[in-house]
């Protein structure tokens, strides 16, 4: 859990949130003039569904009085849902607004939770790509765990890469008897790789992690 949602939850234990102003609250917690940041950590709390916030009836409450904090770290976590991104051509866009998030338990990702973010895979071009070796392969339509941490990718890590303002999610390889950067499919079928000279503008959104299966529920 982030330091200022801990901090959030302490405060609302002893003070009726709901009776003070943005910016009052963000001077409490430590975070002096950045009201918007507290009303992001709020709404993150509210989608944990450890708080009732209701910013236009001054309603900031938390969900049970008697929560323990460490209970609570160890329940779910949500992560943001950006978009998604093609596992074949490099067509759609991976780094644009928020479109959800996604409450996954915490015994299901890294002990490290922050800049994590989720995209959803389209495209049969990784399908027979491992993230680890006894991880999951990534299939259309599973969700892909991401660290946008992670900018200086390793030879044969799978990576998010945003190439003419669109996202793909590929194997990097480095050649570097070309001075070149291949990124490669793994798949039941056939995709040409993209080449990218070290020169060139593109961008390493993150390294992925893990892959939340797509349910397979009848």
């Amino acid at each position: 859990m982030h330091n200022t949602q801990t901090a959030l939850l302490n405060l609302a234990k002893h003070q009726d949130l709901g009776a003070l102003s943005l910016r009052q609250i963000a001077k409490l917690v430590g975070v002096e003039n950045k009201p918007q940041i507290v009303k992001h950590h709020l709404l993150q709390l509210e989608r944990a569904g450890l708080m009732q916030v209701n910013l236009k009836k001054s309603v900031i409450r938390p969900i049970n009085r008697g929560f323990n904090l460490k209970t609570v770290k160890s329940l779910f976590y949500s992560l943001p849902v950006v978009g998604a991104a093609n596992c074949g051509p490099a067509t759609i866009f991976a780094e644009g607004r928020t479109e959800g998030y996604l409450k996954v338990s915490t015994k299901m990702l890294p002990r490290k939770k922050q800049g994590l973010y989720v995209l959803v895979a389209e495209g049969p071009s990784m399908n027979l790509a491992k993230i680890r070796p006894d991880g999951p392969t990534i299939e259309e339509g599973d969700f892909v765990v991401v660290d946008s941490t992670y900018k200086n990718p390793k030879n044969g890590d799978i990576v998010v890469v945003v190439v003419d303002g669109m996202g793909t999610i590929k194997r990097y390889k480095e050649d570097k008897e070309h001075d070149q950067i291949v990124l490669e499919s793994e798949s039941t079928e056939t995709f040409m790789p993209i080449f990218i000279h070290r020169g060139d503008d593109f961008l390493i959104s993150g390294k992925v992690i893990d892959a939340i299966k797509k349910p397979n529920i009848k």
